[in-house]
């Protein structure tokens, strides 16, 4: 198992972090999300290699963007 933290524009409540949670927990690999509206941030743990650009589509197809990435970006 494996974690890594981002950063998302966008969320303001409850709404957001369901939508961005259930995008994020419908890719194969992921085991646990955790999102926090308030600050942005977004906690993935996965059990493979996820790709990055399948992540950010994930939280674009909730209404939102990456703001930031962790410094060592193998997802």
């Amino acid at each position: 198992m494996a974690e890594f933290e981002f950063q998302v524009n966008g969320m303001t409540c409850e709404h957001c972090e369901r939508a961005v949670t259930a995008e994020l927990s419908a890719l194969p690999g992921i085991v646990d999300v955790q999102v926090d509206a308030a600050s942005g941030r977004v906690q993935v743990t996965h059990e493979k290699p996820l790709e990055r650009v399948a992540v950010e589509s994930a939280v674009e197809d909730a209404g939102y963007t990456v703001r930031t990435w962790p410094a060592a970006t193998n997802v």
